[in-house]
């Protein structure tokens, strides 16, 4: 039986999280939920799960969980210090970090320096600061397995194999609901368009990611810190059935995929239940249903956000912090519609260039630069709604 700590329940990932653990119930038992502000899903999971204690970190709620939950012998906290506490209490034995965005990485070295094992969904947390959150992994004896389908896709298939045979790895990417498509059609595209993922039920954040392919640029940086790789040994291929999650290229020239019809259950099941295997009912992946698997690749001229991660990820130090914080806010403004699909790249851009560059970031320095580049991209956002009236 393994006791969770599912950080960020209510979203796309702890919901189906969750369904994984109502399926195994044998198995998992859950010990802490975690949500920011959705108080009347995560009130609605503590009922059914009856975990330990139940975190919001949106202190405006507490009082609305607290009176919802007052006949459960459920503990109530709020705020993230108090999310960073209870990861580290001896009762939970994997943490399973889907918190969205920057919000996610201090929980997640709470865990890391309580030596707990990880399950990864957030990989902005090591897109920020994947060098010192693995550091730390190794000096605390934390393991951390991802839950990105591409991750956990390398994950496995270098289960057995030395890293030091590794040639390279080959990230896929579904190319998102506008493969094909050219700038005269993108900078028409509002977010409604963007949300119709062809292959992935996924939250708002990361279907935006994945139109723009941002979501392959994140990978990329998550990948060389996850599995210690140079960034020449880090490709992107667009195939656009998703049913191969990603490759390992060995020295020896041999190639190993993982696939599987695309299903986040899987990738999550694997990252909880690792190193076993355990059944499930699934629905499985038959080659009459897929006579043909595509493979090309990406337009980094097109699609710029890609050409912007992988530029970051090869200059290194704050630069992929930038480009995460600055994504994070055009993101949220494209939803609101108040800048254009075609903006979001120019003004990643252009934050990445105004931010002062730091070559060996500390902690502080993470977040400053976190800080700051959120307040010239907020910036960039308001010119362009001035421009448009």
């Amino acid at each position: 039986m393994k006791r969770l700590a599912i950080l960020g329940s209510t979203g796309s990932i702890g919901t189906q999280a969750l369904e994984v653990v109502a399926a195994h119930p044998d198995l998992f038992e859950v010990e802490v939920l975690s949500a920011h502000s959705n108080d009347t899903l995560l009130v609605e999971q503590a009922i059914k799960f009856k975990p330990n204690a139940v975190v919001v970190t949106d202190e405006s709620k507490y009082e609305a969980v607290k009176a919802a939950l007052h006949a459960y012998p459920v503990k109530v906290f709020a705020g993230l210090k108090s999310l960073n506490e209870v990861v580290q209490w001896d009762t939970v034995d994997v943490v399973l970090g889907a918190i969205v965005g920057f919000a996610g990485l201090h929980s997640i070295l709470a865990a890391v320096d309580a030596g707990k094992y990880v399950a990864l969904a957030n990989k902005e947390t090591l897109v920020v600061a994947g060098e010192l959150v693995m550091k730390r992994a190794a000096e605390k004896g934390s393991l951390i397995v991802p839950v990105d389908s591409e991750h956990s896709a390398i994950f496995q298939c270098l289960v057995g194999e030395s890293s030091r045979t590794i040639e390279k790895v080959i990230l896929t990417a579904s190319g998102g609901p506008f493969l094909g498509k050219k700038p005269n059609f993108l900078v028409n595209v509002k977010a409604s368009h963007a949300l119709q993922h062809p292959n992935w039920t996924m939250g708002a954040k990361i279907t935006i990611d994945s139109a723009t392919l941002m979501n392959k640029g994140l990978e990329m940086i998550e990948a060389k810190w996850l599995f210690g790789l140079q960034n020449e040994q880090i490709e992107v291929t667009i195939h656009p059935q998703s049913i191969v999650h990603s490759l390992v290229q060995f020295n020896d020239g041999s190639l190993k995929a993982q696939l599987g019809l695309p299903d986040m259950k899987l990738p999550i099941q694997y990252a909880l239940a690792f190193p076993h295997r355990i059944h499930n009912d699934f629905k499985r992946f038959d080659f009459k249903d897929f006579p043909k698997l595509n493979f090309e690749a990406p337009d980094y001229k097109t699609f710029r956000n890609l050409a912007l991660a992988k530029d970051a990820m090869f200059k290194g130090g704050n630069a992929p912090c930038v480009l995460n914080a600055a994504n994070e806010v055009v993101v949220h403004a494209f939803l609101q519609n108040k800048v254009g699909f075609m903006e979001m790249s120019e003004m990643i851009e252009q934050t990445l260039e105004q931010v002062n560059f730091i070559e060996h970031p500390t902690l502080e320095d993470y977040e400053n630069s976190d800080k700051e580049a959120r307040i010239r991209v907020q910036e960039l956002v308001k010119k362009s709604q001035l421009s448009t009236y």
